[in-house]
């Protein structure tokens, strides 16, 4: 069993949405300690959403694309009598919104051409509407432990 988590450490809210998840997601984004440059394209790429989806406020489709992209399953290894097998287990909250922000992220950045704002605000609207890389991978994670259902029973 987990230990119990004391007081985990958790940055203040951001200072235009007043929103805890959205400082969270500014320090993922950030390389470096530059912590401008970060938030220069969250809120840039805020903007863009704001300008293609007018009649949407832009928090709510940063939560829903956040809320699409966190799988609720994933695969952990277990080693039993000397196999090791694939075992589905229920992702934790905390660690839900931490692998949504990283895929949306890693999506965003694996993209060339444009401004990071231009594609983090496309893929943001992507995994909003339940599209996108973020999207996929968190289907790719779901088939896993779907696949793997059989071994469930190895889960600790």
């Amino acid at each position: 069993m987990r230990r119990p988590v004391k007081n985990r450490r958790q940055p203040g809210p951001d200072s235009v949405y007043n929103s805890v998840v959205l400082a969270k997601f500014i320090n993922n984004i950030m390389l470096d300690g530059k912590k401008e440059t970060a938030r220069k394209i969250v809120y840039g790429a805020l903007d863009i959403i704001k300008e293609k989806q007018p009649d949407k406020e832009a928090l709510e489709v940063f939560e829903a694309a956040l809320k699409n992209a966190g799988p609720s399953t994933e695969v952990r290894s277990r080693r039993v009598g000397g196999a090791n097998y694939q075992v589905p287990v229920p992702v934790r909250p905390e660690r839900q919104l931490a692998l949504a922000m990283r895929w949306i992220i890693n999506g965003a950045r694996s993209k060339k051409g444009k401004e990071m704002k231009e594609f983090l605000a496309d893929e943001l609207l992507l995994a909003a509407a339940g599209e996108g890389e973020a999207v996929k991978k968190k289907e790719n994670v779901l088939k896993m432990a779907e696949a793997n259902k059989a071994f469930a029973h190895f889960a600790w």
